[in-house]
């Protein structure tokens, strides 16, 4: 079974008043971080702990997973 870190990573953005700006190509999406004031992308079939981190780490948040 593969474990997704989606759920858990999403939780933390939002928890962090990060917000969902729209859906991007394929299976992304755009977010939008007050911290950092910048837009990522966020890949909805997130499996690896260092993926997940970095998308963090570009959202200004310091709680890592």
């Amino acid at each position: 079974m593969a474990v997704t870190l989606y759920k858990q990573l999403v939780a933390l953005l939002l928890a962090h008043g990060c917000t969902f700006v729209r859906q991007g190509k394929g299976s992304h999406e755009i977010w939008q971080s007050p911290l950092s004031e910048k837009r990522f992308t966020v890949p909805t079939t997130i499996k690896a702990k260092p993926t997940a981190n970095a998308i963090l780490k570009q959202a200004g948040v310091r709680q890592r997973i």
